[in-house]
């Protein structure tokens, strides 16, 4: 128990460095499925609204399990949350290539890689940053870990695209299942002396309290449903955006260099809404970022559609594309402190992940209903007026508790 003093044992370039590879691995595999709708749906002879479906659980599933994932990584420390969802990767993207029913492509793309994701990514590797690295560096930490996810899109989905390619859909996602567990001795190097032989930091909420506190606190509720719109635009982009090039004839290789393009100017997006996110009113970056997407989306489907003006949409949509992450998550920690951080954080990413799973399967869904993507493209536009409206009145500050009333908070 004299160990649990030692919350900054860890420095932050190990943080930084074995958080950062994770979320660019985990990421990076996540942000190119888009890239396997059309080989796969052609070889199995599936409807899109099938590949989508799988996609919507997936995020879905993320999204669920996010909030059990965060509650063991604040409960018994990150690395074992992390071994978990790596095994759950490689069994799951292995699930993936050998699945020959849409029930069991939904329960391995979906339900399977959709829990790995949840113990590899933002709200476990958050609460590691929350606990070890000062408030006045936090938000620019989230920042950097949050442009390793980015940059992983940019490493890894033209290498997806490549192994595809030049191997075959199936084949492509075993060596990607092989690829994830990478993720296991980089975990290594996040066990917390906090959480070594099992024992967990004193606490002052039981996660009862913390989660009561939260969910009647008007400002996580408009955090959580800004959010929501986040979800629903980036994971509809995300997974639609190489069909819909496809349908307009462009050659593969354009969406391939659109993913690529919004994960590297994401690293941008991302680092600089940590860095002002130390100066600026968070709320202000978040309202600024959503208004910016409708705008953007609005402009790219009014402009003549090239390869040039897919290159410019992707690289200032990914400016705004994760962006979201770290002020939401640093406003979280500002609010209601570090000790319940994962779990919170991975509430508020439910509510992306319910976002997402509407956007991907509505994209499919609409798509096979009217023939276009036309009708989603709207409701991204008005999405995102209504969320940089939800974000305006957010308080940051840290939230006041009586003493004794902790409890009844």
């Amino acid at each position: 128990m004299g160990m649990k003093v030692s919350t900054q044992s860890l420095s932050a370039a190990q943080i930084l460095i074995c958080g950062a590879t994770i979320v660019t691995l985990s990421m990076g595999v996540r942000h190119g499925f888009g890239l396997w709708l059309q080989p796969i749906t052609q070889a199995q002879e599936w409807n899109r609204e099938t590949y989508s479906l799988a996609m919507a659980i997936q995020n879905l599933s993320w999204g669920f399990f996010g909030i059990f994932a965060g509650m063991a990584a604040d409960r018994f420390g990150a690395f074992r949350v992390l071994m978990g969802g790596a095994l759950l990767y490689a069994l799951g993207l292995f699930g993936m290539a050998t699945a020959s029913t849409p029930f069991l492509f939904s329960l391995t793309a979906g339900v399977l890689i959709g829990a790995a994701q949840a113990g590899t990514t933002y709200a476990v590797i958050y609460g590691v940053i929350g606990r070890n690295i000062s408030a006045d560096k936090r938000s620019w930490a989230m920042g950097v870990a949050a442009a390793a996810g980015s940059f992983g899109q940019f490493l890894m989905v033209p290498i997806e695209g490549q192994l595809i390619y030049q191997f075959g859909w199936q084949n492509a996602l075993i060596m990607l299942s092989i690829a994830v567990l990478l993720i296991l001795p980089l975990a290594y190097g996040l066990r917390e002396p906090a959480f070594r032989g099992g024992a967990a930091p004193v606490r002052e909420q039981t996660i009862l309290q913390a989660l009561r506190e939260a969910a009647r606190y008007p400002s996580f509720q408009l955090l959580m449903a800004g959010y929501f719109v986040c979800g629903f635009q980036v994971v509809f982009i995300g997974v639609h955006m190489p069909s819909y090039l496809r349908d307009h004839d462009f050659p593969p290789h354009v969406a391939s260099y659109a993913l690529a393009l919004i994960g590297l100017f994401n690293v941008v997006g991302t680092y600089a809404a940590g860095v002002l996110g130390q100066k600026l009113a968070k709320r202000k970056i978040l309202a600024a970022i959503y208004m910016g997407r409708a705008v953007v989306i609005s402009v790219f489907l009014a402009a003549p559609l090239t390869p040039t003006s897919v290159y410019i949409f992707s690289a200032v949509m990914g400016v705004l594309w994760l962006s979201t992450v770290p002020p939401t998550n640093a406003i979280v920690a500002g609010i209601f402190g570090v000790q319940h951080l994962s779990m919170l954080g991975g509430f508020v990413f439910f509510s992306h992940q319910i976002g997402s799973f509407l956007g991907v399967w509505l994209g499919g869904f609409l798509y096979d209903a009217t023939g276009n993507y036309d009708v989603v493209w709207g409701i991204a536009i008005a999405l995102g007026i209504a969320a940089a409206l939800l974000n305006l009145p957010i308080k940051e500050n840290s939230i006041t508790r009586a003493p004794a009333a902790a409890s009844a908070a």
